[in-house]
């Protein structure tokens, strides 16, 4: 029985796509949603493609994040005290 090695592949160019993804994150720390989707819209039109789709995706996420705690504060905020014993 052989062992086989996977050699991992390392090069010096970054994946746009995951660069986008990064920058989004960053950008969130001092950016609204709201300003995060037209710095989107401006990469879609003037950057790498797969810098965009990785840019927009990220604040996708991030919309979908803020969707589902807002419902679950909501949720916990109408819940009555009085019946969580």
């Amino acid at each position: 029985m052989t062992t086989m090695t996977i050699a991992v592949v390392a090069t010096d160019e970054q994946d746009p796509y995951y660069a986008g993804r990064a920058d989004a994150y960053d950008d969130s720390a001092t950016l609204t949603i709201e300003q995060l989707v037209v710095r989107a819209g401006t990469y879609a039109d003037y950057a790498n493609v797969m810098y965009a789709l990785g840019y927009m995706d990220r604040v996708i996420e991030f919309r979908m994040e803020r969707d589902a705690v807002t419902a679950a504060e909501t949720e916990l905020a109408h819940t009555d005290v009085v019946d969580a014993r």
